[in-house]
């Protein structure tokens, strides 16, 4: 498993993959395809469980998310995302991350130029990512950030600050290229960009937009897959065989079967 430390040395060396994880059996797959992180993200608040913003994450959820992805992914760093209110202040900073660590994180993630929180998390021995530009936690407006030069000297300047607190590494999120190239040469960790061009030093999307598990996507991401036609195939196939008396996919177990069998 690579850790934080062996993350910051790709700089300049090679490119990062990371995607979102929030259950056992996504895990248990993307364990396998080599990727370099596997990000729990609050988004599981939207994507998994249906709610408008990641604001209704809660440091539970996201240590209960976290379980499951550890227990799918022992091969792959595993970043906890720490959940809006969950790291008001230094102290409830690091206790939030050693809530995750416990549940299974090797790292933590945080938005925003939250420097004391970053220091004290460190300082307890727990390696941070960093967080700039679109922040989803505090957005008001979903839009491209940094498009005049006063945010854009913002967001460079937080991303510096961010290094210089001790992150690993920093995700650049939905800003124009020019700026997220721009900070990626400015600062001597990894960048990890989404909605924010190719330049960055790798990518990060959200799992379920990548294999088009919901009928709709962001327009920044190309599903590779439609596993939410796939289900809707399966499920109506099932209901068929069903109510025309033919045997359904769960067939009858032998009487002697002495395996292992799921209940309901």
């Amino acid at each position: 498993m690579i850790s934080a430390t062996e993350i910051q040395a790709t700089k300049g060396v090679r490119r990062i993959a990371m995607l979102t994880a929030y259950d056992y059996p996504t895990a248990f797959a993307l364990d396998q395809v080599g990727l370099d992180l596997i990000l729990v993200g609050d988004s599981a608040a939207m994507v998994e469980l249906g709610y408008p913003t990641t604001r209704e994450a809660t440091l539970e959820m996201m240590c209960h998310h976290t379980r499951a992805v550890r227990t799918g992914a022992v091969n792959t760093h595993v970043v906890g995302d720490l959940p809006v209110g969950s790291y008001d202040t230094p102290e409830q900073a690091v206790a939030s991350s050693q809530a995750l660590v416990a549940a299974g994180a090797d790292s933590v993630k945080l938005e925003g130029p939250m420097l004391p929180q970053v220091e004290a998390i460190i300082a307890a021995g727990i390696p941070v990512m960093g967080h700039v530009g679109l922040l989803p936690q505090t957005a008001e407006i979903f839009r491209k950030e940094g498009k005049t030069p006063e945010e854009a000297a913002r967001i460079t300047r937080e991303a510096r600050a961010l290094e210089a607190a001790g992150c690993y590494a920093i995700v650049i999120e939905a800003v124009p290229a020019d700026l997220a190239t721009a900070i990626t040469a400015a600062v001597g960790v990894p960048t990890i960009g989404i909605a924010a061009g190719v330049q960055t030093d790798g990518q990060v999307l959200v799992s379920t937009d990548l294999i088009g598990q919901l009928p709709f996507a962001p327009p920044f991401v190309k599903p590779k897959a439609n596993v939410f036609q796939i289900v809707q195939d399966a499920a109506r196939s099932y209901v068929d065989d069903v109510r025309s008396a033919r045997e359904p996919v769960a067939a009858n177990v032998a009487d002697d079967f002495d395996g292992p069998i799921y209940g309901v």
